[in-house]
């Protein structure tokens, strides 16, 4: 058997110990991987920029339109009675819900040939088409208490406002207050005030009624006009 000679011994175990080098296929994945990883982060990157853009210039968008709506709504009411006309100043901004609700009932003609159906002296005028015994008991009981009462430090009178029950059928009724009222917004929703008329509601008050506060003789809303101005 041959000798292998020390020198030969020595080159081949330099040769196994040697560190074998990367290939270039395997340079040629990790170039890719981290490329798909940059294009990834820079395609995210670049989603949320423009969806940040895109809601932002949405919120404007929608800012100016619900600005625009706003001055839409009409500032007033005028009330045309058997009696008279009655010029109201809505608060559209105070109590906006209740205002948009009046609008819409006003715009579908509700208010049109409605009574004035209970007439409670230094109190309130009531229109409704709906009956409700409970609630008309209630404000009879109202009226006749606060009628003895001294009228200072309470609510003004000639406001605009409509029931807090809600209805059967989805009524909309009105109260104008002709004195001042104490608890008033435990009752009523007020969403405006008279600012012409006055006379034509005092005219509504005088009006002769029976035991339970209702006229004799029928006083109703002939309609309801929207302005933007007086």
């Amino acid at each position: 058997m041959a000798r292998i000679k020390p020198q030969a011994l020595l080159l081949q175990s330099k040769k196994k110990k040697a560190p074998s080098g990367v290939s270039v296929p395997t340079i040629i994945v990790y170039f890719l991987i981290v490329a798909v990883m940059v294009f990834s982060l820079f395609s995210t990157y670049k989603y949320w920029a423009r969806r940040s853009i895109v809601q932002t210039r949405d919120s404007i968008s929608n800012r100016k339109f619900i600005e625009r709506k706003k001055s839409d709504i009409p500032n007033y009411a005028l009330i045309s009675t058997s009696k008279g006309q009655i010029t109201v100043e809505l608060y559209k901004d105070g109590s906006p819900d209740i205002v948009n609700e009046f609008i819409d009932f006003s715009q579908n003609g509700h208010f049109k040939g409605m009574h004035f159906t209970r007439v409670i002296k230094n109190f309130v005028i009531q229109g409704s088409k709906i009956e409700n015994p409970e609630a008309t008991e209630d404000w009879t009981s109202r009226g006749k208490h606060y009628s003895q009462l001294d009228t200072s430090l309470k609510h003004e009178a000639f406001m605009l406002g409509t029931s807090k029950a809600k209805h059967e059928g989805g009524g909309f009724d009105l109260f104008i207050t002709t004195a001042p009222i104490p608890d008033l917004n435990d009752k009523i929703n007020v969403f405006g005030r008279v600012i012409k008329g006055e006379d034509a509601v005092q005219e509504i008050e005088e009006v002769d009624t029976d035991d339970h506060y209702r006229p004799k003789t029928p006083v109703q809303i002939n309609e309801v006009t929207l302005r933007h101005k007086t």
